[in-house]
């Protein structure tokens, strides 16, 4: 009867020490930045039922915090049908980032903080350094007071600090970005794009104290405005400041119009359904293996 005890008592023990440790398991972090690429145009009705019952099965581990919202189990945002994008569900790239790092890791838990708009620029919006002339020298007329990376770092904070309140410990474990193609429009943005870039992470790893914080970028491939330049520009920048950094990746994107690495609708700038399936399990791909490296 003594050894029965010993062993239940050891048992309790156990399991108090394994509860203990899941309760600290720190949350999950990852920022999500950009354009409308980054808003994305996927249609949530397009997906195949075991595709959505998977996304549904991790939205109880998966949060996502959009453009200042509260962080809500991961799924689509309502979209207002229109000409273009008929259709009511609509998501981007964190769906398929969120359900990849997820499946691949199942006792952990994430919250995505994501903060978009389209039609923004690095060298204007979402500059860490904005001012008013820059923003008038790229931005138009009604985005001219934005300041879109203020915007993310206010929605970060008050996310992490609900996390904390909470007696919940977290893990930032990168940013991903998918932005650029009002920066190639213009020479003084196309031109900056690569200091500016370097400028963005350094911003980021430094309010938050995580040095090697891994950053993953979207290689743009879209061409429109008046710097024919331009889009090869922000393309080599892009490249270059992950060839710079150990800790930065760029998923590369084709300039063939077929887009038959990432499918865009037939506007030729914006993903597709598929096409944001395809750059959400690339960003959590090349996250989890700057992670590893």
């Amino acid at each position: 009867m003594r050894k029965v005890k010993s062993v239940l008592i050891l048992f309790s023990i156990l399991m108090l020490f394994s509860c203990n440790g899941k309760a600290q398991n720190p949350i999950q972090v990852v920022f999500l930045g950009g354009q409308s690429n980054m808003a994305g145009a996927g249609n949530f009705d397009e997906l195949s039922i075991s595709e959505i019952k998977r996304i549904e099965k991790v939205s109880e581990r998966v949060s996502l915090s959009f453009n200042g919202k509260p962080a809500k189990p991961l799924s689509y945002f309502d979209n207002k049908p229109t000409e273009k994008y008929n259709f009511l569900k609509r998501f981007g790239p964190e769906v398929f980032i969120g359900l990849t790092l997820a499946e691949a890791n199942p006792t952990n838990h994430y919250l995505l903080i994501k903060r978009s708009q389209g039609g923004t620029a690095l060298y204007g919006a979402w500059n860490p350094d904005w001012t008013a002339e820059k923003a008038k020298a790229v931005e138009k007329p009604i985005k001219q007071n934005i300041k879109l990376y203020d915007m993310h770092i206010a929605d970060i904070k008050e996310n992490l600090e609900q996390l904390k309140n909470q007696g919940k410990n977290f893990e930032i474990i990168g940013m991903t970005w998918m932005q650029g193609e009002n920066d190639a429009a213009r020479e003084v943005s196309a031109r900056s794009y690569e200091v500016l870039l370097k400028k963005l992470i350094f911003s980021y790893r430094t309010e938050f104290k995580v040095e090697e914080m891994p950053f993953v970028v979207g290689q743009i491939n879209s061409r429109y405005g008046n710097f024919d330049g331009g889009p090869d520009m922000v393309r080599a920048s892009m490249v270059n400041v992950a060839n710079s950094d150990k800790n930065v990746a760029v998923i590369k994107t084709a300039t063939d119009t077929s887009w038959s690495d990432y499918p865009k609708h037939t506007d030729n700038v914006h993903y597709n359904t598929e096409g944001q399936k395809r750059l959400g399990i690339a960003f959590a791909k090349a996250l989890m293996k700057l992670q590893k490296d």
